[in-house]
């Protein structure tokens, strides 16, 4: 079971210091020891985010900076992303409660992921979570202000006290590095042999994607895949005949 040292807070593109501030002082009060910031919009050191983050500075300060989503999950094995939107996801919405009892069963580092302010996460950015978590706002306006849900998702989170064990544990899932790495090999071949075309390879790949992180392939299985991918590059560039090695 993991502990709440051990979650990573990854805000994605945040715009106002304000938020960024108040974020700062909620991973202080949670325990949370890490804030990742993604291409950030403002300035996370500056005046405004201080006077929000009040004792939680030192949040701020130790703050890291990434370019991407992908580069501030690559170590991530959990990762839960949260979305205020109520249709047309890549993913199952869930509520807090199953979504956190999930990502406390991994081990660290486990991530939640916030998106901008003005239209949250992309579908290629939610394809990169395990998990979808939705609050429970009304229809008429869902969106909540950006340190509202991160004070709603971490109160629950420091409230789950004891999470169902599974029956039998599943492997643990891969780093978020192996199975881009993989998928990046499989469209290379893809394309090579006629199976994706350039106008629809990020679809169809996204649909893979989605299939992949619904199973949460283990280190094991993905290097499985990515051998078969190898060997079939391999055998194609050879011509050789199935069932030879090299």
């Amino acid at each position: 079971m993991s502990s709440p040292s051990e979650l990573v807070v990854v805000l994605v593109e945040p715009a106002g210091p304000l938020n960024v501030g108040s974020v700062a002082r909620l991973c202080a009060n949670f325990e949370v020891a890490e804030l990742r910031l993604v291409a950030p919009r403002c300035d996370h050191l500056g005046a405004e985010a201080r006077l929000l983050a009040v004792h939680g500075a030192w949040v701020l300060e130790q703050a890291r900076l990434f370019p991407s989503l992908a580069a501030a999950l690559a170590d991530c094995r959990r990762v839960v992303a949260t979305s205020g939107r109520r249709d047309g996801e890549p993913l199952p919405l869930l509520a807090p409660e199953p979504a956190l009892h999930w990502l406390r069963q991994g081990s660290a580092p486990l991530a939640l992921v916030f998106g901008r302010e003005d239209r949250g996460l992309s579908n290629d950015e939610l394809l990169q979570a395990g998990r979808l978590l939705t609050l429970g706002s009304g229809a008429a306006y869902p969106s909540l202000n950006l340190s509202h849900a991160v004070a709603t998702v971490l109160h629950r989170w420091h409230e789950l006290q004891a999470p169902p064990s599974p029956a039998q544990p599943l492997p643990e899932p891969c780093q978020r590095q192996e199975i881009e790495a993989m998928l990046g090999d499989a469209e290379n071949l893809l394309l090579e042999v006629g199976f994706l075309h350039r106008h629809t390879a990020q679809a169809r790949m996204a649909k893979l994607r989605g299939l992949l992180q619904r199973a949460q392939a283990s280190s094991e299985e993905v290097a499985l895949v990515r051998g078969m991918v190898r060997q079939l590059r391999w055998a194609s560039e050879r011509g050789d005949k199935p069932g030879r090695t090299p």
